[in-house]
């Protein structure tokens, strides 16, 4: 270890010789938000030198407590550290937690933001003031108050269209996330003729491809015939861009919808949105996304994307607490173009709402596509983190993610075997935050889950045997992830014992 210790101190040496001005910045401590946007900017590839300078630096060990300490306090007084603007659970409120290897007083690893985020510390202030209205004015609550009800969606809507790289007129919030995934379907699938297939990922979350299927079953189509699933090649995880492109291609006039995860919920991969609604535009095709794990995890361009349409949830990265309201976008270009949709009155113009008039006069914008009133609760939870989100910006929360999972990579190196792989790409700019780490089995990757549990590690298991981590830059520290790792090690070595 002490060798290795002088190798990294000389290699540390020679690079601050001349070294890079991502490097100068986080080796001397000058680190602002315009630096990690900077990161983002160029797809995270200086991430892990920068991390090693830190150690050599320190002169320890990269996996020390000693480094991830440092790493956060270069990064402590940044926007994106909204650590505090968190309820970050304790080890002793979680059953499973052993409070013999985890401190009952502590915060525990908490790495499920891709499934459910954390409570942001202004959310129960802001349900109780609508609570609390709602008990003195009754159905006034609709017209007064700070937050009027009638239109308590517009109180969201900007903030959610800063969060995903759209206009305000292109961002409805609305529903749940399948709901807004069928509303897009109905306006952008449709199958005339021999083009009619649906092109998606073979690995698609459950959901998605039910609602792929009874789509077609709703145009009278078999979905055995028209859905066109795509799969890895033999032996990878992951799917190419350029043999999504070339399956597009070949496809050609049979194909009518094209409709990705942003980001593959199994594996982590973040797929090329600009070039795959690029090559189904060539063809004639539709480009939909679901954005699920990718609002909030990555710095989206859904409007300079291109894409026609998108729609993702808010209770994962976006942390507006379980199942909470979801978010809808359609391209400016289509708004006012007479595309068939579901109508419902709260996509009649507001000012002619409320006559009930039998004429349909829909709003100029994504509001069209709204239904019914939306929920009031879940609308000012979802306020609570679009709050915090305002204090930082997505690029930078973009760069600091990649530091993460940068660090959590690199930890992880020495755990990689015959046991253990990370499924999820390695180039940064093919990923979001997650990392999904697969075993060997089943049943020893669920003795590694049961044993990370143990020690207030909360992470997700996948079936049949990958566990997802994935720190969230928001409130994830550098501490986590060495936490994180060290228990991992601890649980892989009393899974093998048995």
């Amino acid at each position: 270890m002490a060798f290795k210790q002088v190798r990294l101190c000389r290699w540390l040496a020679s690079v601050q010789k001349s070294p890079s001005p991502a490097c100068r910045a986080l080796g001397s401590g000058r680190v602002d938000a315009a630096w990690l946007s900077g990161l983002a900017a160029e797809g995270g590839v200086s991430a892990r030198p920068q991390l090693l300078a830190t150690a050599g630096a320190l002169c320890q060990p990269l996996a020390s407590q000693a480094v991830a300490a440092a790493l956060d306090t270069k990064l402590s007084e940044l926007p994106s550290n909204q650590r505090s603007s968190f309820r970050v659970p304790l080890n002793k409120d979680f059953a499973e937690a052993d409070l013999a290897l985890a401190d009952p007083t502590s915060e525990c690893a908490y790495f499920v933001g891709n499934s459910l985020g954390l409570q942001p510390r202004g959310t129960q202030e802001l349900v109780i003031e609508e609570l609390d209205k709602w008990a003195k004015i009754g159905v006034n609550g609709h017209f007064q108050g700070t937050r009027p009800w009638m239109p308590i969606d517009e109180f969201v809507v900007q903030q959610s269209a800063d969060v995903v790289g759209a206009l305000k007129s292109e961002v409805a919030v609305m529903n749940s996330l399948t709901v807004n995934l069928h509303l897009l379907f109905v306006s952008f699938y449709r199958p005339q003729g021999k083009r009619n297939k649906i092109m998606y990922e073979g690995n698609a979350f459950g959901s998605d491809y039910f609602a792929f299927a009874s789509q077609a079953r709703i145009h009278g189509l078999d979905p055995e015939e028209v859905l066109m699933p795509l799969t890895p090649r033999p032996g990878e995880e992951s799917l190419r861009t350029e043999d999504v492109v070339a399956a597009i291609e070949e496809a050609g006039d049979t194909l009518a919808t094209v409709c990705f995860g942003t980001v593959q919920y199994y594996t982590g991969e973040l797929f090329d949105v600009p070039a795959i609604t690029a090559a189904a535009h060539r063809i004639g095709a539709t480009a939909l996304w679901d954005c699920a794990h990718a609002a909030g995890n990555i710095d989206m361009k859904l409007h300079e994307w291109n894409v026609d349409g998108a729609c993702w949830c808010t209770y994962k990265y976006i942390n507006a607490g379980p199942g909470g309201i979801a978010g809808f976008f359609v391209h400016e270009r289509h708004h006012g173009k007479g595309l068939p949709l579901l109508a419902g009155w709260w996509g009649q113009r507001q000012a002619t709402r409320f006559n009930m008039a039998h004429s349909w006069e829909p709003e100029s914008d994504a509001s069209a596509w709204r239904l019914s009133n939306p929920p009031v609760l879940q609308t000012v939870s979802l306020l609570a983190s679009l709050q915090v989100f305002e204090k930082t910006s997505m690029s930078e929360l973009r760069g600091k993610s990649m530091l993460l999972t940068a660090y959590l990579e690199l930890l992880l190196q020495d755990l990689l075997g015959p046991d253990l792989s990370v499924i999820t790409p390695s180039e940064p700019g093919r990923r979001g935050c997650q990392l999904s780490l697969k075993f060997s089995s089943a049943s020893f990757c669920n003795a590694v889950f049961a044993g990370l549990e143990r020690r207030g590690v909360v992470v997700d298991h996948r079936k049949p045997n990958v566990i997802r981590v994935a720190p969230a830059p928001l409130y994830n520290n550098f501490a986590d992830v060495q936490r994180f790792c060290a228990c991992l090690k601890q649980a892989m070595a009393e899974a093998r014992r048995g």
